[in-house]
């Protein structure tokens, strides 16, 4: 009965006519981002914190959290029409995506992933519903040592899924807790990386870091590459799916929607994986898939149905555990604290209108972007003729306006730059970003929870190990840092197991004689 009466307390909430507004918008400007290859959301939300400030902190929430799923969902169209995905979550769509546009069925896959991407959604809010209130329970029990632990685990594993190298993103890690560390430390009240400036002393502003490091950068990535884009010149009539479509595709919608709302609690590649997985598991199932590569619309179906499945469920980490696990959350949870709300286990009964709130806009968002998507598919598809120099001067505009309007300091725009040229010259050497902006936002409360920690255990480190919880997170974190290691031991077993045979064999031997 408490569920029903927090639901109806959410809808009530997300049907405010402000919030509905701001959720529209950020559905708008995220199927925007996500149609648009080269900005992203986590960029686009960066962008648009300073114009937060002034608004209601819930509908403030609503209007970023669309933006992000809004960007999941729009991300299909360029991989359809242009075989390039808008997101990185929208790379298996190419696969069959785009072999169908060139067979005439632009209009078909288009509109199967408008559906299985609301239905995806939908799944993943039931789920969300009935495990985030569970969760939220358990987690007060954490103390400083479990909260510490979940922490560092959610760090680690943002690094190992976010980049191809461990090593590299172990460095962006580190570059994030530094840039976290500097200012005042608020136990003993000692300057740390200040170099004497009076502007340091309060800390790094996390908004021009992350306009800089995001905005700046892809407009700077961006300017660099020429441009190639050509729009698959096809009907886009035939929108809604036939009945043979929907005898293919809704089995894999429905293992797609449950695959995504399952992945997509994992830290840093969630997302990226359920859309893989369920694309893999579709192709195993199938009875003929020799189909898969050629337009297959369940190819389709699945992983748009667990990618947008996976973007909702994101926030059970973030709303019952304060922990974020994507970059655009991580700005979420800036924007939250902004406001003076703190997102964990206390958020449901401190700020249940933002909690339900949220959640019910979810369902409400992802209705706005299936009547959003169908009947504008064609203006989606002319935005994608627009060339990039043109956004150029737009995004560079709202940079500038954005960094200076949150204290109204040139320091601000002067920092934003700055992180702009790290940023751009970090992943021109394929160092992740999402580290360090997850570990600059998680850095405080690490340290926080580590000092406490410390008290509570008399300055001794077994105490990360000696509690149950806490103590399986620890090893759950030694595992992640030793894979590699196992993994490179193994393989390089494997080329010494070849290289022997390959020296034992009779030509080899022939040749030594």
């Amino acid at each position: 009965m408490d569920l029903f009466s927090n639901l109806i307390e959410g809808f009530s909430v997300a049907l405010i006519p402000t919030n509905l507004l701001l959720g529209f918008i950020g559905a708008v400007l995220g199927t925007a981002v996500g149609v648009l290859p080269g900005l992203g959301p986590s960029a686009t939300i960066a962008l648009l914190l300073p114009l937060t400030y002034k608004l209601d902190p819930v509908g403030a929430i609503i209007m970023l959290a669309g933006i992000y799923y809004g960007a999941m969902f729009g991300g299909s169209t360029t991989s359809i029409l242009l075989n390039i995905p808008g997101e990185n979550s929208s790379v298996v769509t190419c696969i069959d995506g785009y072999q169908m546009a060139r067979k005439g069925r632009a209009g078909a896959a288009l509109g199967m992933c408008a559906i299985g991407s609301f239905i995806g959604g939908l799944i993943s809010v039931l789920i969300l519903i009935l495990i985030a209130p569970a969760l939220s329970d358990l987690a007060l029990s954490f103390g400083p040592p479990e909260y510490t632990a979940m922490l560092l685990l959610g760090l680690f594993m943002v690094v190992y899924l976010s980049s191809e190298s461990v090593l590299k993103g172990l460095m962006a890690m580190s570059i994030g807790c530094l840039l976290g560390m500097v200012g005042r430390d608020v136990t003993y009240g000692l300057d740390r990386f200040t170099f004497g400036s009076d502007y340091l002393l309060s800390g790094l502003n996390f908004v021009p870091v992350a306009m800089g490091l995001y905005g700046i950068s892809e407009v700077m990535l961006n300017m660099e590459k020429q441009e190639t884009r050509e729009v698959f010149k096809t009907d886009l009539k035939g929108l809604w799916p036939t009945r043979a479509d929907w005898k293919a595709s809704w089995a894999p919608i429905l293992r797609g929607g449950a695959l995504g709302s399952l992945l997509g609690v994992l830290p840093g590649g969630g997302t990226v994986m359920a859309t893989f997985g369920s694309y893999t598991i579709e192709k195993r199932l199938s009875k003929t898939p020799e189909r898969f590569g050629n337009g297959a619309i369940e190819g389709v179906a699945a992983p748009e149905t667990a990618n947008n499945a996976s973007a909702t469920t994101a926030f059970v980490p973030l709303l019952t555990l304060g922990i974020p696990t994507h970059t655009a959350h991580a700005l979420i949870f800036m924007a939250m604290m902004i406001h003076g709300i703190r997102p964990g286990p206390l958020l449901m009964t401190e700020h249940p209108e933002m909690f339900w709130g949220v959640i019910a806009s979810m369902v409400t968002g992802n209705l706005m972007l299936l009547l959003l998507n169908l009947p504008l598919v064609g203006m989606w598809a002319k935005m994608l003729t627009v060339p990039y120099k043109y956004l150029v001067l737009v995004i560079i505009t709202v940079c500038v306006m954005g960094a200076y309007s949150v204290n109204l300091s040139a320091y601000d725009i002067t920092t934003m730059a700055l992180f702009g040229v790290v940023g751009y010259g970090l992943r021109k050497f394929g160092f992740p970003i999402s580290p360090i902006v997850l570990s600059m936002v998680l850095v405080p409360n690490l340290e926080a929870s580590f000092q406490q920690s410390m008290v509570l255990g008399m300055g001794d480190l077994r105490i990360f190990f000696s509690r149950p919880i806490s103590g399986t997170l620890m090893a759950l974190i030694v595992l992640i840092l030793l894979f590699p290691i196992v993994s490179w031991l193994w393989n390089r077993r494997g080329d010494l197991k070849k290289l022997r045979q390959q020296n034992n064999s009779p030509a080899v031997k022939a040749n030594n004689l």
